[in-house]
């Protein structure tokens, strides 16, 4: 089979290539390959490998930079998914399209499901769910809400985000600021890659899954996890989110279901497991 993935000196983009590569012909397009934004563009990238499977891993991430440059967030989270969807429409091919768990207001009292109704807070939520909607103009496709991801980039910039933030003042013996009232579900982008892999091998049903490790935990409780499994006495802050200065809303309880995922065969690990597997290599 041979497959497609967008946004691939990424740490989930990195993470995706490496799993595939061990049993399909993988070819990674990064920004100098092609700009997703221009459908030509797009077209030609696409058709020179002429894929079975197109695996979308590029985004804009900048939550509270969205705020100020909204068309660069829509041109990257929404347009460029549409660009990739007609030429996966052009050629037969499956679509996999990350989204993520910020299309939720984090107003729920336990995990989300599928079948919950999104409700974005932000301008960079509403540019990714205008993604997932793009996305099922595909013939087939799968869009994988994941969150929180952490890992490393084989090769690649350093991973940006809150999780690598967390990292790297831990390893520099500082005391990380950390939120006590954000629920997340984090998610290691090595049991994502496996787990879309699986996805596409099995012919599973199209459609919307959450991706993510198995169970929920606040920012804290993750960091203190981290430092555990790192072997540090690190001094964390517990800090609220409404007493730090943010551009853009963020969902307060995000904690996000896989029972979908394991209905269809595919297990996802327990988060403490992920975070083992991650400090350990």
């Amino acid at each position: 089979m041979r497959v497609v993935v967008t946004g691939a000196s990424g740490q989930l983009g990195a993470a995706v290539v490496e799993d595939f590569r061990t049993a399909h012909d993988t070819v990674p397009l990064t920004r100098r390959d092609a700009d997703l934004t221009d459908d030509a563009a797009v077209a030609a990238a696409v058709d020179r490998v002429g894929p079975e499977v197109i695996v979308n891993c590029a985004a804009y991430n900048d939550v509270d930079g969205a705020e100020d440059h909204p068309i660069e967030a829509l041109n990257a989270n929404a347009f460029a998914v549409r660009a990739l969807a007609r030429a996966a429409e052009r050629l037969g091919a499956t679509l996999v399209h990350y989204s993520t768990d910020f299309v939720f207001d984090g107003t729920a009292v336990r995990p989300y499901s599928e079948e919950d109704r999104p409700n974005p807070r932000s301008v960079y939520a509403t540019s990714k769910l205008l993604g997932d909607w793009f996305a099922f103009d595909a013939p087939r496709a799968y869009v994988l809400r994941v969150e929180s991801l952490f890992g490393r980039a084989p090769n690649g910039p350093e991973p940006r985000g809150s999780v690598a933030s967390i990292l790297s003042r831990l390893m520099a013996g500082e005391s990380p600021k950390v939120f006590i009232d954000r629920t997340i579900s984090p998610t290691y982008v090595v049991d994502a890659a496996r787990a879309t892999r699986e996805l596409v091998e099995r012919a599973a049903p199209a459609g919307l899954y959450h991706c993510v490790n198995s169970g929920a935990c606040t920012w804290f409780e993750f960091a203190r996890e981290l430092a555990h499994r790192l072997g540090l006495e690190a001094a964390l802050t517990p800090v609220r989110t409404n007493h730090v200065a943010l551009r853009a809303a963020r969902p307060l309880y995000c904690a996000l279901s896989n029972e979908k995922l394991r209905r269809v065969g595919i297990e996802m690990p327990a988060w403490q497991d992920a975070v083992r597997r991650f400090v350990s290599t």
